[in-house]
This record gives structure tokens, C-alpha cells and sequence, in this order.
């Protein structure tokens, strides 16, 4: 792979190609991931850090970028690590945390750290970068040590010391931000730490007594006993990844190591945990996998619509040209008219498919919702039918973004007809709106978004709902689950690229029998009206069908 002066890979001659190297070079998702990540070429050299990696290694990004990624690693080690690398270079594949090496870093200064590192090779059109996520386990090998020698201590000291030695335990258990747990080998808990309260939101009051298991979620009755009985049997488990459940009923993904505890005697009598959230971490590769898929597929669609648009082009000139020489009152001038009004259709296809690729073009303007919503919802009123309630709820004002009026059209046209098939018998699709402030705890949560002001607008009706397997892939460019003929499966696939466009983020709540809510985050344009009472008044609303 060539490189520039810049340190930066070369354009691939795909455009949507680069737009994913942009994603992964230069996208706030590396700032959120909570680990050290250091993008590498095939050949070594480092194309990009996050600042976690500044700070863990004590280099500067400038002085990351356009050197080897043995810079990082300890002089002892690097001709091996070169010869690794030659080899995952022949056959990439996805690295996850944990994978049973001991791994050391080197910081700027020279000291050495312990590390645990995954690696995710991306492939992108003219190579492949390698993701590696860098994490420092200084802290949690120096517990792990100070537990072993402390039970080592434990087993050698007189009845009279146990007493120094376990608050010495103690201390040490509980300065770990992990979950540390001690149990007997039934599963009831005989000691949590302030990681383990930290982390599930249960004090140690709270759930020293009860079984393990009611951390576990309930598709996973039989994990537990089968962990425990591989523990009795004298086997240590490291890096497990599983979900437990916090007391607000969230769902964590969490890492665990698990080790026997032995009495004097040698005899397991019960198992200690080390538990890390991972949460974060697994959303940030989540979603870098999803956006991934979506600038493969966006990729797809974009060629077929530039191939699709020469064809309709030829036929429309020929159709021109047949009209001009043919009766046009007769049989001959009605099939034209036909082949002109698939031309049309087939001239809408790529319409929508150059808004999902992101290569139509706009007309932003400065919009309040709120008053664009009044208009939109006498479009779509004829449109859902009689047995549909229609409700408009909003619960801010102004509610004023930049976006062009008729892709606003178009995403609530759109999120309208999905409904109204979701809806067979009636119900009620409800439009609410509100200008809301997303804080880090929020972002976090739901990548890759940022900090700041918004303005949401919430779709929802009360029709079949979806699961999750369909929740997964409904903004996918032709999926769709109505019958042949009834659907093209590009109406949410151009909400996805309408909203991409515009910075904005759209997140889906569903399950079988519960309908369906659709919440999109809008960047608030409030900042850009010098009178914020007054607002341009609205262009006429044009006439648009949905899709789905």
C-alpha cells in the first residue's frame, strides 16, 4: 500500500470507499472508544491514534503518525512482533481481548506495562487497516498477583495473622474499579467489593447471601452451574464474556475471570470473579461493523443507480423518438405512454437510491419542525386512512433545524406508509417533537453521536411491531418483509441516507405486538436565527408519495 507525505492512506478511487476510511480515521467513534486505538497499514505504519493512546503512551500524535507500530512495542520483543505481524498480514482476522498472551507496551519514557490488545482488520478498497484497541491491565495483573500471594500467605499463616491478612485482602479487593466476587461453589455470594456495588448498583448488604444467578439474564439459565461445576473441577476460566443485569434492569457486557478458592487443605470450596464492563466497547465494534455493512451496501446501490439511470436515458431518448414517428392516437402511442411511465417509476428507484449513497443534491434551510409538521400531517391524513388516528404532540418551541424541506417530507411520507402497513385493522401513529440536550452519559450510550442540543422527532405507532432480528436490518436497501410487489424496501433505507446527510441519527424501539417508535435526533439550527421569533415563513409544500 503506497502512502502520502501526510501519513494518511491514499484515496481509495471509490468514493463511498473513502467515506469508510474517513469513518475510521478521523470519526469521534475512536474518541469514544474508552481503549487506546492505533490504526495501522498492512505494512506497520500508524495512520491514526485516539488521544487515550496519547495519554497511555506519553507520545504525541504527531510523533505516532508515519512510524511503525514497533515503536509501541518493547525493544525485546519487536523482532518477534515484526514476524507476527508478517503473518496476520497473510491471513487477518478478528483479534478479541483476552486471547491468552502476555502482551507488554513501551511508553515514550521506556518503562514497560502490561496490556491486553484486540485486533480488527478492516478491508477497505485499496487495503487493509488494522484496528488495534489497547488496553492497560498494570492494575489488574497487580491484584491478581496480590490476591495469589495474599492466599498464598493465607495458607501459611497462624490462626492469630488470618485476621491482618484478610483486611489486607480487603483492601486491596476493594480499591479494584472491577467486580470482584467471592462465592462458594452453590453460588451463594460470600463478599462484593465496591467495583461489584460500582457496577450492578446492588450493595454489598444487598446481595452477599444470594445465588450468582441473579445477576444472570433469562436467556441464559445454565450458565452459572456450568462455570461452577468447570471451577470444581479445579479448571480456571479467563475472559468470559457474558451479560449480567444491573439493579435498574440494564443489561452489561462484561469480561470475567474466574479462579477455585482452596482451603488449607488444598480443597476447592469456592470460586473468586473479576468482572469488567466491556459495554462500551462492544457498542463502539457494534457499530463499527454496522457501518461497515452500510458503506458496502451504500457502495452497491450507488453503482446500480448511475448504470440504472444510462439505461433509463437510452430508453427515454428512444421512447422520444418512436413518438415522433408513430400515430401517437393509436395502440402504438398507449404502450409508449406505458414505457414512459416505467421510466418514471424506475427514475423515482434511483431517486431514492442516490439518497440512501448520499450523491443527491440539497437545498438546506432553516426549518421549525413544529410548523412543518402541520403541512406534512394533511398529506399524510388521506394517506393512512380513516381507521388511523393521527396525533401531533409538541413538547418544545421553536423546534428549528437545517435540512432541505422536501427530505423532511420524505422521512415522515415514508415513516407514515411503514406504519400504516404495520397497522392493518387501525390504530394511531403519533408525531411528537422536543429540542433536547444530549449529555456524555447519553452519547455513550448510543454511537456515534456528540454532546450538544437536538431536536427530536418522535414516530410512533401501535401496529404489529417488529423483532429484533428485522429491528437489525430494516435500513438495509431492499430488505423488506411485505409480499412480492407490495414494497421496494428503499423507503427506511432513504430516512437512513436523508439523515446521514444532515448529520443527524435515527434509533428504533420495537418488539412483536408493541408497536413500533422510530426517535430521530436532528442537529438544533436555533443558534442561526439572529430573531428567534421570527422564522422564515415556510416554501409551499409539495405533493410526495412515501416508500417502503
Amino acid at each position: 500500500m503506497t502512502r502520502k507525505s501526510s501519513g494518511r492512506p491514499e484515496s481509495p478511487s471509490d468514493p463511498s470507499s473513502q467515506a469508510l476510511g474517513d469513518l475510521l480515521l478521523t470519526s469521534t467513534l475512536l474518541e469514544a472508544v474508552p481503549d487506546a486505538i492505533v490504526a495501522v497499514e498492512q505494512d506497520g505504519t500508524i495512520v491514526q491514534v485516539n488521544s487515550q493512546t496519547e495519554t497511555l503512551f506519553g507520545y504525541r500524535r504527531g510523533e505516532l503518525l508515519g512510524q511503525k507500530i514497533e515503536i509501541l512495542v518493547p525493544t525485546r520483543f519487536r523482532v518477534q512482533h515484526h514476524e507476527y505481524r508478517a503473518s496476520f498480514a497473510q491471513s487477518p482476522k478478528i483479534r478479541r481481548m483476552g486471547a491468552g498472551l502476555d502482551l507488554y507496551g513501551r511508553r515514550r519514557d521506556g518503562s514497560e506495562f502490561a496490556v491486553e490488545i484486540s485486533l480488527s482488520p478492516v478491508s477497505l478498497g485499496n487495503g487493509t487497516l488494522v484496528l488495534s484497541a489497547i488496553r492497560d491491565i498494570s492494575d489488574r495483573k497487580r491484584i491478581e498477583q496480590e490476591l495469589r500471594r495474599a492466599h498464598e500467605e493465607l495458607d501459611r499463616k497462624t490462626t492469630q495473622e488470618i485476621g491482618e491478612y484478610r483486611a489486607r485482602l480487603a483492601s486491596i479487593i476493594d480499591s479494584s474499579a472491577d467486580a470482584i466476587i467471592g462465592k462458594e461453589l452453590d453460588g451463594t455470594i460470600t463478599s462484593w467489593n465496591r467495583g461489584a456495588e460500582a457496577m450492578y448498583g446492588y450493595t454489598a448488604e444487598e446481595a452477599i447471601g444470594k445465588n450468582i444467578s441473579f445477576l444472570t439474564a433469562n436467556d441464559r439459565p445454565d450458565e452459572i452451574p456450568t462455570m461452577l461445576a468447570r471451577i470444581s473441577g479445579g479448571e480456571r476460566i479467563e475472559h468470559y464474556e457474558s451479560v449480567r443485569v444491573t439493579k435498574d434492569g440494564r443489561h452489561l457486557h462484561v469480561s470475567l475471570s474466574i479462579s477455585p478458592i482452596r482451603d488449607h487443605g488444598g480443597k476447592i470450596v469456592g470460586a473468586s470473579a473479576i468482572g469488567r464492563d466491556i459495554t462500551a466497547q462492544r457498542r463502539a465494534e457494534d457499530h463499527l461493523r454496522q457501518a461497515q455493512k452500510m458503506e458496502a451496501v451504500g457502495r452497491l446501490a450507488g453503482g446500480v443507480a448511475h448504470d440504472f439511470n444510462n439505461i433509463l436515458g437510452i430508453i427515454t431518448a428512444c421512447t422520444e423518438l418512436l413518438r415522433d414517428r408513430i400515430d401517437s392516437t393509436g395502440d402504438s402511442g398507449q404502450y409508449i405512454g406505458n414505457i414512459r411511465k416505467a421510466v418514471e417509476r424506475g427514475t423515482s428507484l434511483t431517486r431514492q437510491l442516490l439518497s440512501f449513497t448520499r450523491k443527491s443534491s440539497l437545498q438546506p434551510q432553516l426549518v421549525d419542525l413544529n410548523v412543518r409538521l402541520k403541512d406534512v400531517v394533511k398529506l399524510i391524513r388521506p394517506l393512512m386512512g380513516d381507521d388511523v388516528e393521527i396525533a401531533v404532540v409538541p413538547r418544545g418551541s421553536p423546534a428549528v433545524i437545517e435540512i432541505d424541506p422536501g427530505q423532511l417530507d420524505q422521512i415522515v411520507l415514508n415513516l407514515a406508509v411503514n406504519s400504516r402497513d404495520a397497522m392493518p385493522r387501525g390504530g394511531k401513529f403519533i408525531l411528537e417533537t422536543a429540542a433536547v440536550e444530549l449529555d456524555e452519559v447519553f452519547t455513550a450510550q448510543h454511537l456515534p453521536m456528540k454532546e450538544g442540543h437536538y431536536v427530536l422527532l418522535a414516530v410512533s405507532d401501535t401496529g404489529v411491531g417488529m423483532d429484533q432480528a428485522t429491528v437489525t436490518r430494516i435500513f438495509e436497501p431492499f430488505f423488506t418483509t411485505k409480499e412480492i410487489g407490495k414494497g421496494t424496501g428503499l423507503g427506511l433505507a432513504t430516512v437512513y441516507g436523508i439523515l446521514q446527510q444532515n448529520g443527524g441519527h435515527i434509533w428504533v424501539y420495537s418488539e412483536p405486538g408493541s408497536g413500533t417508535t422510530f426517535k430521530i435526533y436532528l442537529p438544533s439550527a436555533e443558534h442561526k436565527i439572529a430573531d428567534k421569533t421570527a422564522i422564515l415563513a415556510e416554501p409551499s409544500i409539495a405533493r410526495r408519495e412515501g416508500t417502503t
